[in-house]
C-alpha cells in the first residue's frame, strides 16, 4: 500500500490527505505549503550566501539556524500565488505593518510599493506573468504610502528555467544609512576641495611669479616665496596621507606593522619637537612610569596619535600641557600602556563629547581638516586599543588611549 502510494504521487501532486497524516503537528495542506515556502526561502538565502532564517521556534527536525526576525533588512516572501508567508520583524518596521496583518495577504496590498514617477511597481514588473527568463528586480529607491522612501529588491525562485515563479522573495532596506553616507561623501569632498584651494592657488601665484620675475627678486625675497611653497606643498601631502588613511580605515584595511615601542621616548621626543618649534618648556609636564609593560605596536602610527593629541592640546588648550604614561588594563589582552593627554584649556562642550571623534568635528577654534581625531581613533582600534575623552580637573580636554601589549604569538 505504501509503495501504491508512493508511485501515485511520483505521477501526480502530492495529495492533501497524505501531507496531513504525514505531519505530526496536524497541519492542512494549505499550512503546511506555507510553512515549507518560508523554509524552503531560508534554505535558497543560505546556499546564495545571504543568512536565512531558520526554523520556526519548537519545530523539531530541523537543524537550528537564523530566525527571520534576525535579519538585519526586511525580507517579505511571497509564495506561488502571491500570498505572503514570511514577514519579518524588519520588514514590520520599516513598513509599519503588523506580520499579522501581513501574512496571508497579497503583496500589493501589504506593500503598494510606487516608483519616483508614481507608477505602481507591482504592475510595471508583474513577477509572476512577466518573462519567464527574468530572475528578479535589482535594488532600487521605491515609496510606500506617505512618501517615505526605502531600498527594494526582489528575487524570482522558480523551480526550472523559464518554470513559473515558486516564491518571490522581496527585500527591503531603510533609505537612513545611505543618505548618511552620501552626506559624509559631500561633506567629505567640499573640505577637500576647499583644504586644496587655498595651498595649491599659493603654489601657483608664486611660482608663476618667480619665473616670470626671478630677476627683480632678492635672494631672501625668493628664499621667502620658496618656503611658502614648501609650505602648502607639505600641507596637501598631509591631507592626501589622512584621506588615504580614511580610505584604509573605513575599508578595514588600515596595516599596523608591529615592533618594539618605547612610549616613554615616543612622549619626550615629541615634547622635545615642540620646544625646539619655539613653545615653553614650561608649558609641559610629563609623567612617565618606570614600570611599563613592553609594547608591540606601529611606531608610525602611535607617532601619529601622539603628534595630533599634542598638536591639539597645543593649538586649542591653554595653560599646562599634561602628559601620563600608565600601565593599564586592555580589553584584548588583560596588559597594556595607557597614554592621558590633558590641558586647562575651556574643554569640549558636554553635548560635543558624542561627536569628537567622528569625522569633520572641529571645537570652537576653527581650523585644521577635523579629520585628525577620526583618524586617531581608527588607529587605536586597529591595534586593539581603546581612546575616551572627558573633562580633566583643571576643566580642560583630557584625552586617553589604551593599547595592548600586542605581543607576537611566538612570544607567549
Amino acid at each position: 500500500m505504501e509503495v501504491r502510494t508512493q508511485r501515485a504521487q511520483q505521477r501526480g501532486a502530492p495529495s492533501p490527505s497524505a501531507d496531513a497524516s504525514a505531519d505530526p503537528a496536524g497541519r492542512t495542506a494549505e499550512e503546511q505549503h506555507a510553512r515549507q515556502a518560508q523554509h524552503a526561502q531560508q534554505a535558497q538565502a543560505a546556499g546564495s550566501g545571504v543568512p536565512g532564517a531558520g526554523p520556526e521556534p519548537g519545530t523539531a527536525g530541523v537543524a537550528p539556524g537564523v530566525h527571520p526576525d534576525d535579519l538585519p533588512d526586511g525580507l517579505v516572501v511571497a509564495d506561488r500565488t502571491g500570498r505572503i508567508v514570511c514577514f519579518n520583524a524588519a520588514a514590520a518596521r520599516i513598513t509599519g505593518l503588523s506580520p499579522a496583518d501581513a501574512l496571508g495577504g497579497t503583496l500589493q496590498q501589504a506593500l503598494p510599493l510606487e516608483d519616483m514617477d508614481g507608477r505602481r511597481w507591482w504592475q510595471l514588473t508583474d513577477p509572476y506573468g512577466g518573462l519567464a527568463t527574468r530572475t528578479g528586480q535589482p535594488e532600487r529607491n521605491l515609496l510606500l504610502p506617505g512618501g517615505r522612501e526605502v531600498m527594494v529588491a526582489a528575487r524570482y525562485v522558480r523551480a526550472r528555467p523559464k518554470g513559473p515563479v515558486q516564491r518571490l522573495v522581496v527585500t527591503l532596506r531603510g533609505t537612513e544609512a545611505r543618505r548618511r553616507a552620501e552626506r559624509s561623501h559631500a561633506e567629505l569632498i567640499a573640505t577637500v576641495a576647499h583644504e586644496l584651494r587655498s595651498p595649491l592657488t599659493s603654489v601657483k601665484g608664486f611660482t608663476a611669479t618667480l619665473l616670470a620675475k626671478w630677476e627683480r627678486f632678492t635672494d631672501d625675497q625668493k628664499r621667502l616665496m620658496l618656503e611658502t611653497v614648501d609650505a602648502d606643498a607639505n600641507r596637501v601631502t598631509r591631507l592626501i596621507a589622512e584621506l588615504l588613511d580614511i580610505s584604509r580605515i573605513d575599508s578595514g584595511r588600515l596595516e599596523v606593522r608591529r615592533q618594539p615601542v618605547d612610549m616613554g621616548a615616543a612622549v619626550r621626543r615629541h615634547v622635545e619637537a615642540h620646544i625646539a618649534a619655539g613653545r615653553s618648556a614650561d608649558r609641559f609636564v610629563t609623567r612617565i612610569s618606570d614600570s611599563l609593560p613592553g609594547l608591540w605596536a606601529d611606531p608610525d602610527k602611535v607617532d601619529q596619535v601622539l603628534g595630533n593629541l599634542l598638536e591639539n592640546a597645543v593649538r586649542h588648550g591653554e595653560g599646562t600641557v599634561t602628559i601620563e604614561v600608565a600601565p593599564a588594563p586592555s580589553r584584548s589582552d588583560g596588559e597594556g600602556t595607557a597614554v592621558t593627554v590633558s590641558d586647562e584649556g575651556p574643554g569640549i562642550p558636554e553635548e560635543s563629547m558624542s561627536r569628537v571623534f567622528t569625522r569633520f568635528w572641529r571645537g570652537s577654534k576653527r581650523g585644521g581638516t577635523g579629520l585628525g581625531l577620526y583618524i586617531v581613533k581608527g588607529i587605536v582600534e586597529a591595534h586593539g586599543g581603546t581612546i575616551t575623552v572627558d573633562r580633566s580637573v583643571a576643566g580642560g580636554a583630557r584625552f586617553r588611549f589604551t593599547l595592548p601589549v600586542g605581543a607576537p604569538a611566538f612570544m607567549a
